[in-house]
């Protein structure tokens, strides 16, 4: 299978101005690269999972104004969407390129996640390498190191606030080489989702 990475004008295609032609350069340049790795990755998690699982690549369908600050694909066990449900991320911004499994606010029985995982926090902290980012808010750059993240708090807003999100994962900046190289890349997209399988299984138990 034919491996592919992130050249440095996948990147600049957050620079480009307007909504059309940005999505223009999101649907002509970026979208069949998602098509190729997510396909890869999506086979590779359902190896890990013994379940089917479905791509979903981001249409920004809802937009009329302002063009898209970021781009991604998901891997989720639902065939019609994946906001809904636990899912694997990998997307661009301009700087970086992110891979997370994701919660995100539209999630329902997400207190439920929150109380597994406040329950669970010994696991997480052995299962989750210090390297990895938390971010609280799909929408921003902003991700904190897993290592200095107060784990405690971040889950009780996920809890408690109805917009909260909680993802994990890693960062890989746009400067680095490893994002240019699809097969590198690649092993490192699987090897973080395979590190981050433990937490999509007890994610489930909370949900069944």
């Amino acid at each position: 299978m034919t491996k592919v990475g992130f050249s440095t004008e996948d990147f600049n295609t957050f620079t480009i101005e307007g909504l059309e032609p940005r999505m223009e350069a999101i649907r002509s340049s970026i979208q069949p690269k998602f098509q190729l790795i997510g396909e890869e990755l999506r086979l590779y998690v359902e190896s890990l999972l013994n379940q089917d699982m479905h791509l979903h690549i981001a249409q920004h369908a809802r937009r009329t104004t302002n063009p898209p600050k970021d781009t991604w694909l998901a891997i989720a066990a639902n065939k019609r969407g994946y906001k809904k449900h636990p899912h694997f991320q990998v997307g661009l911004f301009d700087d970086h390129l992110f891979v997370w499994l994701a919660y995100i606010y539209e999630l329902p029985g997400k207190q439920d996640i929150a109380k597994l995982f406040l329950e669970n926090e010994h696991d997480m902290k052995e299962t989750v390498p210090d390297s990895y980012m938390v971010s609280l808010d799909h929408t921003k750059k902003q991700a904190e190191p897993f290592q200095t993240l107060d784990l405690t708090a971040s889950l009780e807003r996920f809890r408690d606030v109805k917009k909260a999100e909680w993802l994990v994962g890693r960062h890989f900046s746009a400067s680095d080489p490893l994002v240019q190289d699809g097969e590198a890349l690649m092993t490192e997209l699987k090897h973080t989702v395979q590190t981050l399988v433990p937490l999509y299984k007890l994610s489930y138990t909370a949900l069944q």
